[in-house]
């Protein structure tokens, strides 16, 4: 099978960003630009206070936040993202307890091509309602999902609600499991990664990362469970399960050796976050699986001690 990975122009996400706390404001850690150079130079000089823009929203809300739209907005970036062809975005904030780790947002553009979802559910009662969303061209797929709701365990959202884990979930058009399988289907959405998004205010939140086969978010998908320290190298990471577009099924019991399944604190792009606790992108192919080029990984804590990390490449 051939090593090259077959890419296309278009993804649903555009650039992806790591904001830091210091010195009681975010500033910029890391991120992936696709080449929007001026737009990353914009984002490199700025930094953002408790409520201050997008980053700083989050982090005053304690919560992940959508944006739909930047004009007339408090984002901060409004003339460079317009330059660059942004249009909307979403700030994810990491807590370990109630302290803030890091503001991981990701941009995405708005045109008749890019289709996916970025979806953050709320407990209401005894049900998940849909607290915001961007959809880019998946029109009545939102439609949909604005008038759905989720039970403790039914669908990818009731279903990480119930494990208080991450879920992936295949085949979002055809599966019985995935509730929207008809609208999913219309819109060409396949994969579906759901996660739990704890906040300072112990709300249930899952947010979810529904990706679509000619735009994708990513073309590989990794949930990794976390071991707590055993000694000074810091705590390890086991595969528990990952899908790939090349190669199929990364769970146990499938293509990796059974020694592929596990890695250490600082060893690789996801042993980056097993040492530090941090989200991490990473751009250009070094030290990344064959074919790919950029890497994003986000923590995911109960309580103060991370529990597990999920991860997406393209």
């Amino acid at each position: 099978m051939s090593e090259v990975m077959t890419t296309t122009a278009e993804t649903f996400i555009q650039v992806s960003e790591i904001w830091v706390p210091e010195g009681g404001m975010l500033v910029h850690k890391s991120g992936s630009y696709g080449g929007l150079a001026e737009f990353e130079a914009a984002s490199r000089s700025e930094s953002f206070g408790k409520g201050e823009g997008l980053p700083g929203k989050a982090w005053a809300e304690g919560r992940p936040v959508v944006l739909k739209e930047f004009d007339g907005s408090y984002f901060k970036r409004t003339e460079a993202a317009k330059e660059a062809g942004l249009t909307a975005a979403v700030a994810i904030p990491v807590f370990a307890g109630d302290v803030l780790k890091a503001v991981l947002v990701i941009l995405c553009g708005d045109d008749a091509i890019r289709t996916g979802a970025i979806e953050l559910w709320s407990q209401e009662n005894d049900l998940l309602m849909l607290q915001d969303g961007y959809y880019g061209a998946a029109r009545h797929f939102e439609w949909v999902s604005q008038h759905t709701h989720f039970p403790k365990g039914q669908g990818l959202p009731g279903g990480v609600w119930a494990a208080k884990a991450p879920i992936l979930m295949r085949d979002l058009g055809t599966g019985y499991a995935f509730i929207r399988a008809e609208s999913a289907g219309r819109a060409g959405l396949t994969t579906g990664l759901g996660l739990p998004v704890p906040g300072p205010d112990g709300v249930t939140r899952v947010l979810t990362l529904l990706s679509a086969r000619g735009t994708p978010i990513a073309r590989r998908f990794e949930i990794w469970t976390v071991s707590p320290a055993r000694n000074a190298a810091g705590p390890d990471g086991t595969l528990i399960d990952g899908i790939c577009e090349r190669e199929g099924p990364l769970a146990p019991k499938h293509n990796p050796p059974v020694d592929a399944l596990r890695t250490g604190a600082w060893h690789g792009p996801v042993g980056q976050v097993l040492g530090t606790g941090m989200p991490h992108v990473q751009a250009g192919p070094a030290g990344l699986p064959a074919g790919y080029r950029l890497f994003v990984a986000l923590p995911v804590y109960r309580g103060a001690e991370l529990a597990f990390i999920v991860a997406w490449y393209l």
